[in-house]
């Protein structure tokens, strides 16, 4: 090994892994795959690696993780090292960005102000120097900055809080119940009586409408549905290892027989 060359040097940590980046995007030398990249096409790689994290994380494998986090931070070291071609700015300037950022947010931790008050009042006074932030760079409609690329879900929910500050809310969730119910029977009549995107706007309705009753309910309606997805998971794969024991697959059962297993395979967890 040729300790002379920095990226063959262990130990030699984010200044490392900043020139690896480098040589990996050299349009004379470097990899063609990683040369051809771009923002775009890059940004959806990203999304993938911050869920591997959070999956990591609800999973509790901690050896995991170490890996997850170090292939997001992968990603931010890309990103940057593609803006510092364009001239934009580089990694320095993101990590210099985020302390001062962080420090501007906490005046009780890194100023003058007291640390003598409830996570609420902290809530409301982070909430407060974002929307100062918001003004200082002219986003000042109530829904600017809450960012496209969210899954929709979480866009949702954010979209909410934000009206909600200026009162555009439901005091009761009673009346978001209501609501839903309401638009249960519009998708039910546009499936009946409309065209495919109709039905497709009323699902989108009921979707933001289930959303904003998480949100009254104090729930995350994207942990609700990973939650879920999981229990979904789990029960099929029952399913299909009670098919496979007397050697046959869900292709060869019928919905009567797959409705049984997974039925027994919910009062097994109910039980447990």
């Amino acid at each position: 090994m040729d300790s002379s060359d920095p990226i063959r040097r262990p130990g030699g940590g984010l200044p490392r892994l900043l020139e690896i980046m480098r040589r990996l995007r050299d349009p004379e030398t470097g990899c063609p795959w990683d040369i051809a990249q771009d923002f775009a096409s890059i940004a959806p790689y990203t999304i993938e690696e911050a869920y591997e994290v959070a999956d990591a994380i609800e999973r509790e494998a901690w050896d995991e993780l170490r890996g997850e986090l170090g292939d997001l931070l992968f990603q931010s070291v890309l990103h940057a090292q593609m803006a510092e071609e364009r001239g934009l700015f580089d990694f320095h300037d993101v990590a210099e960005g985020m302390a001062e950022k962080m420090v501007a947010r906490h005046p009780h931790v890194f100023g003058s102000e007291s640390r003598d008050k409830s996570a609420e009042q902290q809530t409301k006074d982070w909430e407060a120097l974002k929307a100062a932030e918001r003004a200082a760079k002219r986003q000042q409609r109530t829904l600017d900055g809450v960012a496209m690329g969210l899954p929709a879900l979480m866009r949702a929910v954010k979209l909410q809080k934000r009206a909600a500050r200026v009162g555009f809310d439901w005091p009761e969730t009673s009346q978001v119940l209501d609501k839903l119910v309401e638009e249960a029977g519009e998708l039910v009549e546009a499936r009946d009586r409309l065209g495919p995107d109709e039905i497709e706007d009323e699902m989108g309705d009921m979707l933001f409408v289930i959303a904003n009753l998480a949100r009254h309910l104090g729930l995350d309606p994207e942990a609700a549905l990973r939650r879920t997805n999981a229990k979904f998971t789990r029960r099929f794969n029952a399913v299909e290892d009670a098919l496979a024991a007397e050697g046959r697959t869900p292709a060869d059962s019928t919905l009567g027989e797959m409705d049984a297993l997974w039925d027994a395979a919910k009062r097994r967890e109910k039980s447990d």
